[in-house]
């Protein structure tokens, strides 16, 4: 059955019939139609956020804590543009968000008209898929298509670009059941033969190492991954994309690889004899020196996206699919051959290392250490019983945050990977907190990323939304520092911003929010508990060591087994005890 609406009503209708229950937005002239259309929608909440950029950030967040697609709507021209970088953002990370954006009158496109931008043309290289709708009766299809798109395969995020005539116009609106997009046909069953190969590969192995990265948490796998590493006992390594997918507290985990990875980690890596890779990428930051990457090593690589199978790694079996269908097959076809682990001697080397090259930090005297107050922010939500969702901004705190912060289940854990993006965190823990409402959702911030978007506090406050900012609070771009520091003989150049400008308090009340500042070490857990009890959006200004760097560090360019922290050039036979060497090696 039809009804003649408007584009604008049918934009909202097609919203609800997907059940869509909260987007985040700005609004100005050409989306006007729009925002009075939603006026009437009371199953859809509207979140108003302070800048386009914020929308995005804060739909994201909500569809890495949800697993639902994030949806925004901005207008034309700056309102559109404003949104690139958080599009490109999701786009590297293969986040689901549905982005609407206002548009000039079809009659005026290409005219340079008032607040007109070419957002379909600017946005082609970081969306899945975009649409410019040139006529209202397009819209329920174009819509009902985006959000398949968005969510199927390796999702992504879609642009709609809606032209102001267009949601004036009027449609015989009738939502669609299905979509045929026959170009479009994602491969979610592993090939047989392939599976058969790696199960063989797996029973046999005598290092493996089980690689797993965002793909998981996308699919819904970790049940299936902590199936195949508790059945074959292998060791497992989460990408940054991949925190969260196997619980961190499990004798199992071995930690994060790459740049910034426990040394314990990039060893087993550059010695594993076969590296099962799930839903990752092989990115830079984990490999660093790509011929030396697990050199030593098979590779099987399951990913659900063709284009990535081999093109950073050689790979050995490639399995096209589903990370949670192969992953389950996987298992089940080792069942069948009676397969049994073959690790003991490889996780008691493991252990070793764990045990002699552990993350670590040196003690207090006097000053904050950074890595403590992360620690100290899972002890005390522990504590309090609450279930902790954290976000990190990008840096040097996204990386104490890693390493510190332990992850036991997906969806609680919320940051930029492939794009890195200073401000993400805040407006995006805003959209973790509207979708998971009873989690304690908090960002761990640095002083330089949280400047860049503290006009969301605004955001927070407004629509009650008791996220937790805290931030460590080094006076430095800190990254940026330690490269200057380890590279360019402590040259500071531009990398200073002063830890009393601004006052993160007062701007935390000035907005109606609490603020409170930790100076000492013995501050620290008062200042958390007191934030974290408080009703409403939270600042915790941390003092910490101005100079701390994030170590283990690989070098720009470096193999990852020779790490700044670690042992440059040593062989890692000789890290082992000797004991251990005929068993692992034989």
């Amino acid at each position: 059955m039809t009804q003649r609406i408007t584009g604008a009503e049918a934009l909202v209708k097609a919203l609800q019939a997907e059940g869509v229950d909260i987007m985040f937005g700005y609004p100005g002239g050409v989306v006007l139609p729009i925002y009075d259309a939603l006026y009437d929608a009371e199953d859809i909440k509207h979140v108003l956020v302070r800048h386009e950029q914020g929308a995005i950030h804060a739909a994201d967040g909500y569809a890495r804590a949800t697993g639902r697609p994030g949806v925004a709507l901005v207008t034309s021209g700056p309102g559109a543009t404003n949104t690139v970088t958080g599009i490109a953002n999701a786009y590297m990370d293969s986040i689901p968000l549905v982005v609407f954006t206002g548009q000039v009158a079809t009659s005026v496109i290409g005219t340079d008209a008032f607040q007109e931008s070419d957002i379909t043309g600017i946005t082609m290289p970081i969306t899945k898929h975009n649409y410019l709708v040139k006529d209202a009766a397009e819209l329920p299809e174009v819509i009902k298509e985006a959000f398949h798109i968005a969510t199927t395969g390796r999702p992504g995020p879609v642009l709609i670009d809606v032209p102001v005539d267009v949601s004036k116009g009027e449609v015989d609106f009738a939502y669609p059941e299905t979509v045929n997009l026959p170009g479009y046909k994602p491969t979610y069953r592993g090939h047989a033969k392939q599976i058969k190969q790696a199960s063989n590969l797996i029973a046999k192995a005598r290092k493996p190492l089980l690689y797993v990265g965002g793909g998981v948490i996308a699919s819904g796998a970790a049940r299936e991954v902590k199936e195949l590493a508790e059945l074959m006992q292998l060791p497992v390594t989460c990408t940054l994309m991949g925190k969260g997918a196997f619980p961190e507290d499990h004798h199992l985990f071995i930690g994060m690889p790459g740049m910034h990875g426990a040394k314990y980690t990039n060893y087993s890596i550059t010695e594993t004899d076969l590296l099962i890779g799930v839903g990752v990428r092989f990115d830079d930051r984990v490999t660093g020196k790509l011929s030396a990457f697990a050199s030593k090593a098979k590779v099987i690589h399951v990913d659900i996206d063709p284009a990535e199978i081999g093109k950073n790694k050689p790979v050995d079996v490639p399995i096209v699919g589903d990370a949670r269908h192969i992953v389950a097959a996987l298992v089940e076809e080792l069942r069948k051959m009676d397969a049994a682990p073959r690790t003991d001697a490889w996780m008691r080397a493991i252990d070793d290392w764990r045990n002699r090259f552990p993350l670590h930090y040196s003690g207090e005297t006097g000053t904050i250490m950074p890595q403590r107050v992360v620690q100290r922010i899972d002890a005390i939500a522990n504590e309090m019983g609450r279930e902790l969702i954290v976000c990190t901004e990008v840096g040097q705190n996204q990386m104490w945050a890693m390493q510190f912060h332990t992850c036991r289940s997906p969806r609680t854990w919320v940051s930029s990977g492939g794009l890195g993006t200073m401000g993400f965190g805040f407006p995006a823990s805003i959209g973790a907190q509207a979708g998971r409402p009873d989690a304690l959702v908090v960002d761990i911030a640095g002083d330089g990323s949280f400047q860049m978007v503290s006009q969301e506090l605004a955001t927070a406050k407004v629509h009650d939304l008791p996220v937790k900012v805290v931030i460590l609070n080094n006076g430095y771009l800190g990254m940026v520092r330690q490269w200057q520091e380890l590279f360019y003989g402590k040259r500071y150049s531009q990398s200073v911003l002063p830890q009393d400008c601004p006052d993160f308090v007062k701007l935390a009340e000035a907005y109606g929010c609490f603020g409170v500042r930790a100076e000492k070490p013995e501050d620290v857990d008062q200042a958390l508990a007191a934030a974290f009890a408080y009703d409403g959006p939270a600042v915790v200004d941390c003092r910490v060591e101005a100079e701390e760097c994030v170590f283990p560090m690989v070098a720009p360019g470096g193999s990852i087994d020779e790490m700044l922290g670690g042992i440059p050039g040593c062989p890692v036979s000789e890290m082992l005890d000797d004991e251990l060497l005929e068993e692992v090696w034989e």
